[in-house]
């Protein structure tokens, strides 16, 4: 196998994006694809178990987990670099992806040289993404740079962008109903990420969490 030719999971919904990218990288010599899934539970534990030096994730069923699915990834497989795969030039999307621990991102018209010069750099330790949304990386670097120590707190600690936002509200003493009226979610919802909010910042009540993460000032 050359030597900018990795073993490569994929999880997308679609089983048609699934299997045309499998076909495409095997013809281009691109990779081995030593799994294939939809997005379900305990897939993050497969792709672990498989050993895959890249993951292919359509950010379609990433979002559908509000992102955590990259960070228990990382979790489970320090190591193994994510691709996001999606259809929209959207700079929020994009941004998020990176947040989450992304490498690489490819807009679904992409090209096949596109994709496959794409997987074999970031094989190679480099990061890509399309030119077009440079800019919005760069743009966002600097608008952090006058936030600090605040941006670094928030990646200390891992939180989703989502679950970001939950923190004020928790400092507010706000319940779980009353954020999900806020952020026009289901209390469920809310509930989910405030349990993870706790265990990602170490906290064993709201009270903590509003003590440990004083330092951030407004979130936006």
């Amino acid at each position: 196998m050359p030597e900018d030719c990795a073993s490569i999971f994929m999880v997308a919904g679609s089983r048609l994006l699934r299997e045309t990218l499998s076909k495409l990288l095997r013809r281009r010599g691109a990779g081995s694809i030593c799994g294939v899934s939809p997005i379900l539970p305990g897939v993050a534990a497969t792709i672990a178990e498989s050993g895959a030096e890249v993951l292919i994730l359509d950010s379609a069923a990433a979002r559908l987990s509000d992102w955590t699915l990259i960070s228990e990834i990382k979790v489970l497989a320090p190591d193994i670099k994510v691709v996001l795969i999606d259809m929209e030039e959207d700079p929020e999307i994009f941004l998020d992806c990176v947040r989450a621990g992304a490498v690489g991102y490819i807009l679904k018209d992409a090209s096949a040289c596109e994709i496959v010069s794409t997987i074999q750099a970031i094989v190679q330790g480099q990061a890509a993404c399309p030119s077009q949304l440079c800019m919005h990386l760069f743009r966002a670097f600097s608008e952090q740079r006058h936030s600090y120590p605040n941006a670094r707190i928030k990646l200390e600690f891992g939180l989703t962008r989502r679950q970001q936002q939950l923190v004020p509200f928790i400092a507010q003493g706000l319940t779980n109903k009353e954020i999900a009226a806020q952020l026009n979610i289901s209390e469920q919802t809310v509930k989910n990420h405030v349990h993870e909010v706790l265990r990602r910042v170490g906290a064993t009540d709201r009270l903590q969490v509003v003590e440990l993460t004083r330092v951030w000032g407004p979130l936006h």
